[in-house]
């Protein structure tokens, strides 16, 4: 273990890269908790802190009596994969400056395997399903297709939609949002792309499909973005381990 290390992290560290080494199977749960704090030499509650690292970076999720799992979207390989600890809405993005959300769709459906899986919830579990552009001056910049457990997020509605979803669940809900796994990639421009975002068939657009955690470890989004290619840069950071 590194110097200044904590214990929950050198274990968290442990854990991942046997995830990524692929040391664990991917169709059955991890070790649990029990057999790994036994394993490691610490306590239940040390080990639990660990394995919630995992779950708030995405590489893991909890089904309810049936122990952990191994996210495996988690692992691609060909993709580019970004894990963010700081979680912006839109709105904050673009803090100061009037953002104009339309909504286009929004119902209760059941979810479908993907994002069931995404989302760690059953497939008889409703969800909101919501499609927004969202943009300044009249100029669109995203369209967001956004799932969300109608029973972790509670209250929804058009109003909430027609501002900032995260400014309700954290002002309104009481809750703070922890964490998100991303995954960006190319792609051609669709139909809704060219009638929402007035892309031109020939431009790329930038599709972000990203899960969302609260500080409980409960995925409460599971979202794909489509984004126009001349509005947006992703940056991410490097912090280099002493």
């Amino acid at each position: 273990m590194a110097r200044n290390q904590t214990k929950y992290s050198y274990i968290a560290d442990e854990v991942r890269k046997r995830v990524k080494e692929h040391m664990y199977p991917l169709d059955r749960p991890i070790p649990d908790e029990m057999t790994l704090s036994e394993e490691f030499g610490c306590s239940r509650m040390t080990m639990k802190k660990a394995l919630e690292v995992l779950v708030l970076e995405g590489l893991l999720y909890r089904k309810r009596g049936h122990g952990t799992f191994i996210i495996k979207s988690a692992l691609d390989a060909d993709e580019l994969q970004i894990h963010n600890q700081e979680v912006n809405g839109f709105t904050k993005l673009l803090k100061g400056q009037k953002v104009e959300t339309k909504v286009i769709h929004f119902e209760v459906v059941f979810p479908d395997e993907v994002v069931a899986e995404r989302l760690n919830i059953e497939k008889e579990a409703p969800v909101y399903d919501i499609l927004r552009v969202r943009g300044i001056d009249a100029e669109p910049y995203v369209l967001e297709h956004t799932y969300m457990p109608v029973n972790v997020i509670p209250g929804i509605t058009k109003q909430v939609l027609e501002g900032s979803i995260y400014t309700y669940i954290e002002e309104e809900l009481n809750q703070k949002i922890a964490s998100s796994y991303k995954q960006i990639r190319a792609d051609k421009p669709d139909e809704l792309d060219e009638q929402y975002l007035n892309c031109e068939k020939n431009e790329p657009v930038m599709e972000v499909e990203q899960t969302v955690y609260l500080n409980n470890g409960v995925a409460f989004e599971y979202s794909r973005s489509r984004h126009r290619y001349d509005k947006f840069v992703f940056t991410t950071v490097n912090i280099a381990k002493r």
